[in-house]
């Protein structure tokens, strides 16, 4: 059985995985902000464009799969960016459930300003190449996702 000073020591804010992975979410997207400010993006739209710039078109379900967002968050990010005019949302004609999100040509435009912008914040790493690659593959396990 473990003794009281063990088991507070496991309660310790800076022994919490958790918490270490979400101050340095945090970090990594106040670091981003001034980009993304240029951009006009929050950072959830922002991840939102990447898939989109590669993907084009997808549905709702798809890409809330692949950000790890449910749609009652993704739906008014979604209607935000249709406002915006970068993309579009609109019933499958084969099974109208499915949402499709599709990029626009504004959208699309979107993509080499933030080729630009994002130069500017990759100078900005505290972290080796090969670190960043060994926190990847850490990251990735801990999702999931094959690296």
């Amino acid at each position: 059985m473990e003794n009281a000073d063990e088991t507070c020591n496991a309660l310790r804010l800076e022994k919490q995985l958790c918490f270490t992975l979400y101050a340095c979410a945090r970090e990594m997207i106040k670091q981003y902000k001034p980009f993304l400010d240029k951009l006009g993006l929050t950072y959830t739209q922002y991840i939102t464009m990447i898939v989109l710039w590669s993907e084009r078109s997808l549905t709702v379900k798809e890409l809330g799969s692949r950000l790890f967002l449910d749609s009652g968050t993704l739906t008014p990010l979604l209607k935000k960016m249709e406002t915006k005019g970068l993309i579009t949302r609109k019933r499958s004609p084969e099974d109208e459930r499915n949402l499709i999100i599709s990029i626009t040509d504004e959208g699309m435009l979107l993509r080499e300003a933030a080729l630009k912008e994002h130069k500017n914040i990759s100078g900005h790493a505290v972290i080796s190449d090969g670190e960043s690659e060994e926190l990847y593959r850490i990251l990735y396990k801990i999702l999931g996702i094959p690296a």
